[in-house]
Formats: structure tokens, C-alpha cells, sequence
């Protein structure tokens, strides 16, 4: 048979994938014990796995049929009696469930975004986020960050350089990934500003918002401006109740309900409706806020112990974030270790039995190579201690050149 090429869609070119999933399977092809830092999810004894497992086997009519493309009105009323608890304005024309909150960010940028347009996004920011308004063509315009989230206040030099307004703005408001910093009220009221100077949408992707373990809740999108037109909020039950359920929703202006239905029905018909019930069951019982109120807990003392461990293993040698919640702190190398290329260290962190995902990731160019993130929530603190003694051995591996 003679040689032939395979004829790709131009779009197939922006399908870059994600480094953080990939490590899914890579992980799961090593034999030798590794302390896993690199997935962004809760530890399995932070699930509520008895529960889900008996709302799975019950009988439900209906159970492995198909649903409503917007979602089970059961869950769709769990969902706005969940955000009205929290002070948020909404509705059902304005909830649309969806299969995780990857799903979310794919339908956000399948409304919005067109080849060629301008996305802002964050400097780091979520892997995914980005590969997925890439592969809608967009260009994308990273932003910085400081401790205070997104710095809004470069945006418009940094657009004005850019010759052209963006699209849509991707922001991850509450305990940012990889980051973990939260943005600031003022900072939320001149994006919201900004977005209608230019007629951007705020892709508002907050997994985290209800993992707060320490310090003050800051107002979301939705409670400074309600219902607002402009704000396309993209929400998850995997980060605060288990990721495999792959249920999430989204809240947005009413008009685009039917497009998003459309939009949702060629990718999967509706959202699977065994979890959509389990996840209704667990609402319904009133078992949220006692399972919040224990994983946070235990997510600070986590953290508390990722950052003693840093400072025992590496003193100066690093600089951490020190989020109030959520999952992930955000290291860069420093001092002796400041050359380290976290790329090329990964490997050799892999041999010595740790993992997480490089700096480089989070990036529209490559930069951050001397960063990387680490996921607190996975792991007990001996397993912490025992991950971070292993990036340390790998480290000075590194730095020593016998890697």
C-alpha cells in the first residue's frame, strides 16, 4: 500500500492535550512506590465513598436511561439551594449541568471564542484552561499574578500592546491552580469594569470557592454583580466531593441556555445520570456542609505539613505560596537550587519516588522553569514528609549533577 498522510482538520493542531492527565497514565505505569503530588484531587479517604457507594446499588427508575440535556431537575434544584446558601443570586434557566467542569470550560469557549480571537488567561494558570481555548483557535495573552491573584491592573497596557481587545478573560478567582492565591474584591470589581469597557466575558472557573480552610471569604463575580451578562461561572462537584462523578454546571445569562443545550447534546447527550443521582441523594441528605467543614480541616492540616516539610528540607533554598484554601502550593527553586530546570528534574524526581507537575505546564511560552506544583490534598503528612525528603534527594541530584 503506498505512503499516505492522514487528513488532519486544521483545528487539530491546537489539540495539545494536558501534561497534568497524561500524568494519570504515566503514573500508573511505574512499579517502584511514588508520592504523588501531581493530580489535582482529594485523597481517597476524603471521599465520602460508603455514601456513594449505597446511593449507586438503591434502584431508581429511570437510572441508566437517558436525561435531560440540561441536567436532573432534581440536582438542578440541589444546585441553586447550594448557592443561594452562599449568597448567590441565580435560577434554573441559568444552570446547565455538565460532565465535570472541563466540560464547562469547553462549552464557555465553544459559545464565545472564534480562531484568531484574543483569550486572557493567567500567568501560571490551569493547564487544561489553556489547551482548551487553544483548541478553538485562540490566541492566547498571558497575564501575571502576585499573591493577589490576577494583576487587573496590567491588563489594559498589556491589551493596548496587543492591538486588540480579548474575547473572553479566563480567571480561576478562589485558591488560583497552580497558585493558590486568591484575587482581591477590588481586583474582581475592575475586571468586572474592564469586561464591559470591552465587551469581554469572565470565564469564572472556581473549583475551589468551597474549600476555604483559613481566613475571609472574598465576594465571587456573582455576588458583586448578579446575574450579570457577562460572567460565565463554571463550577465542580469533583474537587469538593470526588472527581470521578464527572458532574459539574455552569451559571450563565439565560439567553444562552438553549445554545448551550445545543452545544452539550453533539458532545454527550446529557451527563451521566447514575452520578447526577448520587451526587442529588448526598445534597438532598444535608451531608455537604458537615463533609466540608472535615476535609478542610484536614486540607490546612495538609498544607500546614507540605510547608514544614518544605522549610525543614530546603530552608531558603525555595519560595512557597501559602494559600487560605483549596489544593495546590506554587514553589519556585531559588539559591543553590535556582538553575534547576523543572522539566528535566521531573525524571529524576520520578526515580526517586515523587512526582508533580512542572512549571512550564502552566505557562502560554515555557517560562517558569525554575517552578513547579504541588498538591497537599492527596496525601496524609507522613506521606507528605516522605514526598517532599524525595524532592529534596532529587533535587540535590540535580544541583550536584549526578542526576
Amino acid at each position: 500500500m503506498p505512503a499516505t498522510s492522514i487528513p488532519l482538520a486544521r483545528r487539530a493542531a491546537g489539540l495539545v492535550g494536558s501534561v497534568i492527565d497524561s500524568s494519570t497514565s504515566l503514573l500508573a505505569g511505574q512499579a517502584h512506590d511514588i508520592v504523588r503530588f501531581a493530580m489535582g484531587a482529594p485523597g481517597d479517604d476524603l471521599i465520602p465513598t460508603g455514601l456513594f457507594d449505597r446511593y449507586y446499588g438503591e434502584p431508581s427508575p429511570g437510572k441508566y436511561g437517558y436525561g435531560a440535556t440540561e441536567g436532573e431537575p432534581a440536582l438542578v434544584e440541589q444546585i441553586l439551594a447550594l448557592v443561594r446558601g452562599r449568597g448567590v443570586e441565580s435560577a434554573a434557566e441559568r444552570i446547565t449541568v455538565t460532565t465535570g467542569g472541563m466540560q464547562g470550560l469547553d462549552l464557555a469557549c465553544k459559545v464565545f471564542v472564534d480562531p484568531g480571537d484574543l483569550v486572557v488567561v493567567e500567568g501560571p494558570t490551569y493547564t487544561n484552561g489553556n489547551s482548551t481555548a487553544l483548541s478553538y483557535g485562540a490566541d492566547l495573552l498571558q497575564a501575571p499574578l502576585d499573591e493577589h491573584g490576577l494583576v487587573v491592573e496590567r491588563l489594559p497596557d498589556l491589551v493596548k500592546r496587543a492591538g486588540r481587545t480579548p474575547r473572553a478573560i479566563y480567571t480561576i478567582p478562589n485558591f488560583q491552580n497552580p497558585s493558590g492565591a486568591t484575587l482581591s474584591a477590588k481586583r474582581r470589581e475592575r475586571l468586572l469594569s474592564l469586561a464591559e469597557q470591552w465587551g469581554s466575558v469572565i470565564i469564572d472557573d472556581d473549583p475551589y470557592g468551597l474549600l476555604r480552610f483559613q481566613g475571609t471569604e472574598v465576594p465571587g463575580f456573582s455576588q458583586l454583580a448578579p446575574r450579570h451578562p457577562l460572567v460565565f461561572s463554571v463550577r465542580t462537584f469533583s474537587k469538593i466531593l470526588a472527581p470521578g462523578l464527572r458532574v459539574g454546571w455552569v451559571d450563565a445569562d439565560p439567553e444562552l441556555r438553549q445554545l448551550l443545550i445545543n452545544a452539550k447534546q453533539v458532545m454527550d447527550t446529557c451527563t451521566a445520570v447514575p452520578t447526577q443521582r448520587m451526587v442529588t441523594r448526598f445534597l438532598q441528605e444535608g451531608h455537604l456542609d458537615g463533609h466540608l467543614a472535615r476535609v478542610s480541616g484536614l486540607y490546612r492540616a495538609r498544607k500546614d505539613a507540605m510547608l514544614d516539610s518544605l522549610h525543614r528540607h530546603f530552608g531558603e533554598d525555595v519560595h512557597s505560596t501559602d494559600p487560605e484554601g483549596g489544593f495546590f502550593l506554587w514553589l519556585t527553586f531559588t539559591g543553590r537550587y535556582a538553575d534547576i530546570d523543572t522539566q528535566q528534574l521531573f525524571e529524576v524526581a520520578l526515580r526517586h519516588g515523587v512526582a508533580y507537575i512542572p512549571g512550564p505546564a502552566f505557562s502560554t511560552d515555557g517560562s517558569f522553569t525554575n517552578a513547579l506544583r504541588l498538591c497537599f490534598a492527596t496525601s496524609a503528612p507522613d506521606r507528605i514528609e516522605e514526598g517532599v525528603a524525595r524532592l529534596r534527594r532529587a533535587a540535590d541530584a540535580m544541583a550536584g549533577g549526578r542526576a
